[in-house]
Protein backbone atom coordinates (compact mmCIF):
# COMPACT_ATOMS: atom_id res chain seq x y z
CA UNK A 1 0.00 0.00 0.00
CA UNK A 2 1.25 3.44 -0.60
CA UNK A 3 2.19 5.82 2.26
CA UNK A 4 -1.15 7.60 3.16
CA UNK A 5 -1.27 11.48 3.34
CA UNK A 6 -3.46 13.21 5.31
CA UNK A 7 -4.69 16.92 5.59
CA UNK A 8 -6.77 18.46 8.60
CA UNK A 9 -10.01 18.84 7.31
CA UNK A 10 -12.30 17.03 4.69
CA UNK A 11 -12.24 20.41 2.52
CA UNK A 12 -8.91 20.05 2.14
CA UNK A 13 -8.70 17.01 0.01
CA UNK A 14 -9.24 17.51 -3.65
CA UNK A 15 -10.69 15.06 -6.01
CA UNK A 16 -7.99 13.16 -7.80
CA UNK A 17 -6.20 13.41 -11.04
CA UNK A 18 -7.23 9.80 -11.97
CA UNK A 19 -8.18 7.04 -10.52
CA UNK A 20 -4.38 5.69 -10.07
CA UNK A 21 -4.04 9.03 -7.55
CA UNK A 22 -4.66 7.59 -3.83
CA UNK A 23 -7.68 9.59 -1.14
CA UNK A 24 -6.62 11.91 1.28
CA UNK A 25 -7.32 10.64 5.15
CA UNK A 26 -8.00 13.49 7.54
CA UNK A 27 -6.31 13.70 11.03
CA UNK A 28 -6.92 14.07 13.81
CA UNK A 29 -10.75 13.22 14.44
CA UNK A 30 -13.60 14.50 16.66
CA UNK A 31 -11.59 12.94 19.37
CA UNK A 32 -8.29 11.74 20.77
CA UNK A 33 -9.96 8.21 20.98
CA UNK A 34 -10.66 8.52 17.77
CA UNK A 35 -7.58 9.82 16.56
CA UNK A 36 -5.59 7.54 17.89
CA UNK A 37 -7.66 4.67 16.39
CA UNK A 38 -7.62 5.92 12.98
CA UNK A 39 -3.91 6.68 12.78
CA UNK A 40 -3.34 3.09 14.28
CA UNK A 41 -5.55 1.74 11.55
CA UNK A 42 -3.70 3.69 8.73
CA UNK A 43 -0.13 2.67 10.21
CA UNK A 44 -0.98 -0.78 10.09
CA UNK A 45 -2.36 -0.72 6.84
CA UNK A 46 0.10 1.78 4.91
CA UNK A 47 3.12 1.18 7.25
CA UNK A 48 4.00 5.20 6.93
CA UNK A 49 1.64 8.29 7.30
CA UNK A 50 2.44 12.14 6.30
CA UNK A 51 0.17 14.52 7.68
CA UNK A 52 0.48 17.81 6.54
CA UNK A 53 -0.91 20.99 8.63
CA UNK A 54 -0.46 24.92 8.73
CA UNK A 55 2.67 26.19 9.96
CA UNK A 56 0.67 29.60 10.36
CA UNK A 57 -1.18 28.60 13.32
CA UNK A 58 -3.33 31.10 15.79
CA UNK A 59 -3.11 31.71 19.50
CA UNK A 60 -3.04 28.79 22.12
CA UNK A 61 -7.11 28.79 21.75
CA UNK A 62 -7.09 29.16 18.40
CA UNK A 63 -8.22 25.81 16.44
CA UNK A 64 -5.32 25.58 14.57
CA UNK A 65 -3.47 25.43 17.37
CA UNK A 66 -5.62 22.41 19.15
CA UNK A 67 -5.01 20.52 15.91
CA UNK A 68 -1.42 20.55 15.74
CA UNK A 69 -1.52 20.03 19.91
CA UNK A 70 -3.99 16.95 18.71
CA UNK A 71 -1.85 15.70 16.08
CA UNK A 72 1.30 15.32 18.32
CA UNK A 73 0.01 13.61 21.12
CA UNK A 74 -1.25 11.39 18.81
CA UNK A 75 1.84 10.46 17.51
CA UNK A 76 3.40 10.36 20.85
CA UNK A 77 0.62 8.05 22.74
CA UNK A 78 1.66 5.75 19.84
CA UNK A 79 4.91 5.99 20.04
CA UNK A 80 5.27 6.24 16.90
CA UNK A 81 8.44 6.95 14.15
CA UNK A 82 6.24 6.09 11.48
CA UNK A 83 4.10 9.73 11.50
CA UNK A 84 5.66 12.51 9.63
CA UNK A 85 4.02 16.09 10.95
CA UNK A 86 4.54 18.90 8.29
CA UNK A 87 4.15 22.31 9.27
CA UNK A 88 3.04 23.96 6.03
CA UNK A 89 3.80 27.42 5.54
CA UNK A 90 0.80 27.53 2.58
CA UNK A 91 -2.38 29.22 2.25
CA UNK A 92 -5.50 26.33 3.11
CA UNK A 93 -5.88 25.87 -1.14
CA UNK A 94 -2.10 26.05 -1.41
CA UNK A 95 -2.03 22.89 1.04
CA UNK A 96 -4.35 21.37 -0.42
CA UNK A 97 -2.85 21.24 -4.09
CA UNK A 98 0.90 20.07 -1.85
CA UNK A 99 -1.58 17.00 -0.69
CA UNK A 100 -2.83 16.06 -3.86
CA UNK A 101 0.80 16.37 -5.42
CA UNK A 102 2.50 14.02 -2.90
CA UNK A 103 -0.72 11.67 -3.28
CA UNK A 104 -0.20 11.08 -6.99
CA UNK A 105 3.76 10.37 -6.01
CA UNK A 106 2.89 7.74 -3.26
CA UNK A 107 2.35 5.43 -6.22
CA UNK A 108 5.92 5.88 -7.26
CA UNK A 109 8.69 4.10 -5.66
CA UNK A 110 9.75 6.99 -3.60
CA UNK A 111 10.36 5.57 -0.57
CA UNK A 112 8.41 7.40 2.66
CA UNK A 113 11.00 9.27 3.93
CA UNK A 114 11.44 10.64 0.37
CA UNK A 115 7.91 11.54 -0.69
CA UNK A 116 8.11 13.26 3.28
CA UNK A 117 11.39 15.67 2.51
CA UNK A 118 9.90 16.33 -1.36
CA UNK A 119 6.87 18.63 0.34
CA UNK A 120 9.13 21.56 1.38
CA UNK A 121 10.65 20.94 -2.39
CA UNK A 122 6.96 21.03 -3.90
CA UNK A 123 5.97 23.35 -1.82
CA UNK A 124 8.60 25.86 -3.59
CA UNK A 125 6.70 25.50 -7.17
CA UNK A 126 3.04 26.09 -5.88
CA UNK A 127 1.83 29.60 -6.48
CA UNK A 128 -0.85 30.57 -3.61
CA UNK A 129 -2.88 33.71 -3.14
CA UNK A 130 -5.83 35.27 -3.06
CA UNK A 131 -8.09 37.93 -5.23
CA UNK A 132 -9.18 40.56 -2.06
CA UNK A 133 -11.68 42.67 -1.13
CA UNK A 134 -10.39 44.26 1.50
CA UNK A 135 -6.64 43.88 3.25
CA UNK A 136 -7.53 45.40 6.37
CA UNK A 137 -7.12 42.23 8.49
CA UNK A 138 -4.52 40.31 6.14
CA UNK A 139 -1.64 39.71 8.61
CA UNK A 140 0.05 37.04 6.75
CA UNK A 141 1.55 38.55 3.49
CA UNK A 142 3.40 42.10 4.57
CA UNK A 143 0.64 45.07 3.45
CA UNK A 144 2.02 48.43 3.11
CA UNK A 145 -0.06 51.80 5.11
CA UNK A 146 -0.79 52.81 1.93
CA UNK A 147 -2.79 49.25 0.95
CA UNK A 148 -4.53 49.38 4.19
CA UNK A 149 -5.94 52.80 3.26
CA UNK A 150 -7.07 51.92 0.13
CA UNK A 151 -9.05 48.75 1.01
CA UNK A 152 -11.58 51.21 2.42
CA UNK A 153 -12.30 52.63 -0.81
CA UNK A 154 -15.35 51.18 -2.63
CA UNK A 155 -14.66 48.41 -5.24
CA UNK A 156 -11.18 47.98 -4.46
CA UNK A 157 -10.18 44.59 -5.15
CA UNK A 158 -6.44 43.55 -4.49
CA UNK A 159 -4.47 40.54 -5.53
CA UNK A 160 -2.14 38.85 -3.29
CA UNK A 161 0.39 36.39 -3.53
CA UNK A 162 1.54 34.47 -0.34
CA UNK A 163 3.57 32.06 -2.17
CA UNK A 164 6.56 31.88 -3.58
CA UNK A 165 7.28 35.20 -2.56
CA UNK A 166 4.85 37.91 -0.92
CA UNK A 167 3.27 40.16 -3.67
CA UNK A 168 0.15 42.49 -3.43
CA UNK A 169 -0.84 44.49 -6.26
CA UNK A 170 -4.09 46.43 -6.69
CA UNK A 171 -6.37 44.79 -9.87
CA UNK A 172 -6.66 46.42 -12.76
CA UNK A 173 -3.22 49.06 -12.14
CA UNK A 174 -0.65 46.33 -11.55
CA UNK A 175 0.16 42.17 -12.84
CA UNK A 176 0.63 39.75 -10.54
CA UNK A 177 4.06 37.73 -11.26
CA UNK A 178 3.36 33.96 -11.93
CA UNK A 179 4.92 30.81 -12.52
CA UNK A 180 7.36 30.08 -15.72
CA UNK A 181 6.40 26.69 -16.04
CA UNK A 182 3.41 24.78 -17.08
CA UNK A 183 0.65 24.60 -14.21
CA UNK A 184 -3.02 23.78 -13.02
CA UNK A 185 -5.35 26.33 -11.87
CA UNK A 186 -7.45 25.75 -8.83
CA UNK A 187 -10.01 28.26 -7.61
CA UNK A 188 -12.12 28.62 -4.90
CA UNK A 189 -14.60 31.50 -4.77
CA UNK A 190 -15.87 32.95 -1.56
CA UNK A 191 -18.18 36.40 -1.48
CA UNK A 192 -18.61 38.25 -3.46
CA UNK A 193 -18.10 36.18 -6.16
CA UNK A 194 -16.02 37.52 -9.57
CA UNK A 195 -14.32 35.88 -12.33
CA UNK A 196 -10.28 37.93 -12.53
CA UNK A 197 -9.12 34.87 -11.82
CA UNK A 198 -10.53 32.87 -14.60
CA UNK A 199 -10.69 35.74 -17.57
CA UNK A 200 -7.63 37.98 -16.48
CA UNK A 201 -4.83 35.67 -14.45
CA UNK A 202 -5.25 32.32 -15.70
CA UNK A 203 -4.65 33.88 -19.49
CA UNK A 204 -1.98 35.99 -18.43
CA UNK A 205 0.01 33.22 -16.37
CA UNK A 206 -0.66 30.59 -19.26
CA UNK A 207 -1.46 28.01 -17.07
CA UNK A 208 -2.98 24.59 -18.53
CA UNK A 209 -6.24 23.98 -17.11
CA UNK A 210 -8.54 25.44 -14.68
CA UNK A 211 -10.39 24.03 -12.11
CA UNK A 212 -13.07 25.42 -9.62
CA UNK A 213 -13.38 23.74 -6.48
CA UNK A 214 -14.82 24.32 -3.01
CA UNK A 215 -13.44 27.01 -0.76
CA UNK A 216 -11.78 25.29 2.23
CA UNK A 217 -13.88 26.95 5.57
CA UNK A 218 -10.17 28.16 7.18
CA UNK A 219 -9.50 30.27 3.98
CA UNK A 220 -11.70 33.33 5.19
CA UNK A 221 -9.38 33.11 8.65
CA UNK A 222 -6.39 32.64 6.52
CA UNK A 223 -6.77 36.05 4.24
CA UNK A 224 -8.96 37.83 7.39
CA UNK A 225 -11.95 38.58 4.83
CA UNK A 226 -14.86 36.30 3.44
CA UNK A 227 -14.74 38.42 0.37
CA UNK A 228 -12.28 36.65 -1.53
CA UNK A 229 -11.55 34.22 -3.94
CA UNK A 230 -8.65 31.60 -3.45
CA UNK A 231 -6.35 30.18 -6.25
CA UNK A 232 -3.16 28.13 -6.34
CA UNK A 233 -1.37 26.81 -9.36
CA UNK A 234 1.18 24.19 -9.53
CA UNK A 235 2.75 21.58 -11.76
CA UNK A 236 0.33 18.68 -11.97
CA UNK A 237 1.76 15.94 -14.51
CA UNK A 238 3.01 12.98 -12.26
CA UNK A 239 5.57 12.95 -14.75
CA UNK A 240 7.15 16.08 -14.10
CA UNK A 241 6.67 15.62 -10.23
CA UNK A 242 8.26 12.59 -10.19
CA UNK A 243 11.42 14.19 -12.43
CA UNK A 244 11.89 16.94 -10.26
CA UNK A 245 11.73 14.61 -7.01
CA UNK A 246 14.10 11.93 -8.56
CA UNK A 247 16.56 14.58 -9.96
CA UNK A 248 17.19 15.34 -6.42
CA UNK A 249 20.11 13.34 -4.56
CA UNK A 250 19.36 10.85 -2.00
CA UNK A 251 20.73 11.17 1.20
CA UNK A 252 20.45 8.67 4.55
CA UNK A 253 19.47 10.22 7.85
CA UNK A 254 21.80 9.50 10.05
CA UNK A 255 18.92 9.31 13.20
CA UNK A 256 16.22 7.43 12.01
CA UNK A 257 17.76 5.89 8.77
CA UNK A 258 15.33 7.09 6.36
CA UNK A 259 16.18 8.23 2.86
CA UNK A 260 15.35 11.63 2.21
CA UNK A 261 16.12 14.79 -0.33
CA UNK A 262 16.96 18.63 0.65
CA UNK A 263 18.58 18.73 4.26
CA UNK A 264 16.14 17.85 7.22
CA UNK A 265 14.17 14.44 7.26
CA UNK A 266 10.38 14.36 7.04
CA UNK A 267 10.18 12.25 9.64
CA UNK A 268 12.24 12.53 12.39
CA UNK A 269 13.34 16.43 11.94
CA UNK A 270 16.99 15.61 12.22
CA UNK A 271 19.04 18.06 10.26
CA UNK A 272 21.37 16.74 7.55
CA UNK A 273 25.30 17.35 8.34
CA UNK A 274 26.57 20.95 5.86
CA UNK A 275 28.21 19.51 2.92
CA UNK A 276 31.92 19.53 3.05
CA UNK A 277 33.54 22.08 0.37
CA UNK A 278 34.47 18.93 -1.71
CA UNK A 279 30.80 18.14 -2.73
CA UNK A 280 28.87 19.74 -5.14
CA UNK A 281 26.18 22.07 -5.37
CA UNK A 282 23.06 21.61 -2.70
CA UNK A 283 20.82 18.83 -4.09
CA UNK A 284 17.56 21.11 -4.00
CA UNK A 285 18.76 24.00 -5.70
CA UNK A 286 19.78 21.95 -9.06
CA UNK A 287 16.48 20.39 -8.81
CA UNK A 288 14.97 23.69 -9.14
CA UNK A 289 17.57 25.08 -11.59
CA UNK A 290 16.24 22.08 -14.13
CA UNK A 291 12.34 23.36 -13.36
CA UNK A 292 12.95 27.11 -14.16
CA UNK A 293 14.84 26.42 -17.40
CA UNK A 294 10.92 25.22 -18.87
CA UNK A 295 9.85 27.37 -21.28
CA UNK A 296 6.54 29.57 -20.05
CA UNK A 297 3.66 27.73 -20.70
CA UNK A 298 5.81 24.19 -20.66
CA UNK A 299 5.56 21.05 -18.85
Amino acid sequence: MPTAIAVTSPELVLPPHDRGTPPAVVQPLDTLESSLTGMHALIEQHGYVISLYPSSSGGPSSPENAVVQRLHTVRSVLESDRIALLGIDLPPLGIALLAQQLRQLSVCDFSPGVLASAARLLAHYIYAGALLGSVAKLDRVPVSLKSHAKSWVPGAQFAVLANPRPELIRVGQEELPGPEFGTRLLWAAGQPPSDWVTTTLAPAWRVQGVASVPLPGESARWWGTPRLVEFAAGLYDVSVLYQLVSSVRREECRWCGLELIGDRCGFCAAPLPPPSPQESPAPAVRAASSVRALPRGAT
